[in-house]
């Protein structure tokens, strides 16, 4: 989700007051809906043909910001953007994946959530920022969070290599946001999604042919994996960018808060997941812990 800083662009305020909100919501229930459709194309697909379907279409979709960036894009910056594009979208889409084959869409929601903290946690830890008081108090709520998460069962069944696998997809994504952060700032958005998705798909690709399933797919999983590139990654990384113009980054990145609600709506209502008592304090304990690291200093 994280991106390189962008020129902020205005916008007239009676448009921003109710369009901000609006595309706050519908990204929220986008990135939501991507757990559900993980959760639905993965038992067909598999983790690695799932994610080479993901990374390529929403390449594909990207594609025309990298192509009006081109010139930007030298070739000595090729390698950087191929190990982005492993750490923050490929390995972290697999790890996502395989966890929603063990698990309710949920729960990598919330997972995801610890993205957030794991970002000033990899900025302490690497980069020597300093990390505060609020927001250490704020990675021990969130790692609590986990705790209670991966303590808890579905149906009899643990989901605790789940919560690990989802966790460290949240951990890949902090050091990404990072590395794009320090290496990639002042290229366009767009364009740097577009190349990263490109270099993941293509470092994805041998494995998912070597592990591409001989049965048929249901047409189901093939939407939903359709989706899952088209519109949570194209789309909804478009509708990002535009918000991070308009609002600046630190408050389009409080749709956070929203995704974990939205995935536990569409899997209960579409999938008919339960809802857990550890997944609804696992959840208050982490999306508590990442809206106190996001309160500005006084």
């Amino acid at each position: 989700m994280s991106s390189p800083a962008l020129a902020r662009t205005t916008f007239p305020s009676h448009a921003g007051a109710w369009l901000t909100p609006l595309e706050l919501g519908l990204l929220a229930a986008i990135w939501g809906a991507s757990f559900m459709f993980m959760r639905i194309a993965a038992k067909d697909f598999g983790a690695l043909p799932l994610v080479e379907i993901r990374l390529a279409l929403g390449a594909l979709v990207l594609l025309p910001f990298l192509w009006r960036a081109r010139a930007a894009f030298t070739l000595k910056l090729w390698p950087k953007l191929a190990l982005i594009g492993a750490i923050n979208s490929a390995v972290p889409f697999v790890l996502f994946a395989w966890a929603a084959q063990r698990a309710p869409a949920g729960v990598g929601a919330i997972t995801n959530s610890m993205a957030v903290l794991f970002t000033a946690l990899v900025a302490f830890l690497f980069y020597g920022e300093r990390i505060g008081t609020r927001r250490g108090v704020a990675l021990f709520a969130g790692f609590v969070g986990v705790v209670v998460l991966a303590s808890g069962k579905v149906v009899g069944a643990s989901i605790g290599w789940a919560v690990v696998a989802g966790t460290t997809a949240a951990f890949l994504y902090g050091i990404g946001a990072n590395m794009v952060r320090r290496h990639l700032t002042g290229l366009p958005a767009g364009a740097v999604a577009a190349a990263t998705l490109s270099c993941g798909a293509l470092l994805m690709l041998p494995f998912a042919a070597a592990t591409w399933p001989s049965h048929s797919i249901p047409v189901v999983s093939w939407l939903s994996a359709s989706a899952l590139g088209v519109i949570c990654s194209g789309f909804a990384y478009t509708v990002y960018y535009r918000l991070i113009q308009r609002i600046g980054a630190a408050r389009a990145v409080t749709v956070t808060y929203l995704v974990p609600l939205f995935a536990v709506a569409w899997a209960w209502l579409l999938l008919s997941e339960p809802l857990t008592l550890s997944m609804l304090i696992a959840g208050a304990l982490i999306l508590g812990s990442v809206a106190l690291s996001q309160r500005p200093s006084a």
